[in-house]
């Protein structure tokens, strides 16, 4: 045997030695990226939530001026809502077409639903709003100009209904 070279054992320790510090530095490593995935994941929850809630206040708030200017356009002094919401797509009392919404939106918090549809005493449509029973992040009073939300326990209880005083 040489003086300077390992044997087959010494050399086979060695790499066992090192396969084993590379798992030690691979888990150490897993358990670091799973750590700031826990402290991030959160946040990004919060932020997707807080996205879908803004989405839903803009859209919301595009049907409630739809609503009150297709209330507004009536021809004659009778000012009439929507016989439904698929009239803000086109208005057939024109001679010319007029559209108040270029599609119906889908409700941001929960697409698969369709949307609640606020109804008045006629059976006109009045506003909408989601039937999501999620609670809002924003649990204040919002004032989107053209209608006022109050305080809301769920998504379900903010009624897009434009201000149209009557």
């Amino acid at each position: 045997m040489r003086a300077g070279k390992p044997s087959h054992a010494q050399g086979s320790r060695a790499r066992t030695a090192q396969r084993g510090f590379t798992f030690v530095w691979v888990l150490m490593t897993v358990a670091i990226f799973a750590l700031g995935l826990a402290v991030i994941g959160p946040r990004w929850s919060d932020d997707a939530r807080r996205d879908k809630e803004r989405e839903l206040l803009k859209i919301g708030a595009m049907y409630a001026k739809a609503i009150a200017a297709y209330r507004a356009a009536s021809p004659g002094s009778v000012k009439n809502y929507p016989p439904k919401l698929e009239s803000l797509l086109s208005d057939e009392r024109m001679v010319s077409m007029t559209r108040y919404l270029r599609k119906l939106y889908a409700d941001p918090v929960d697409p698969s639903r369709p949307w609640g549809v606020v109804l008045g005493p006629d059976g006109t449509v009045r506003g909408v709003y989601s039937l999501a029973d999620a609670a809002p992040l924003n649990n204040e009073a919002i004032d989107l100009g053209v209608l006022a939300l109050p305080p809301a326990q769920r998504y379900s209880d903010w009624k897009f209904v434009p201000k149209i005083p009557e």
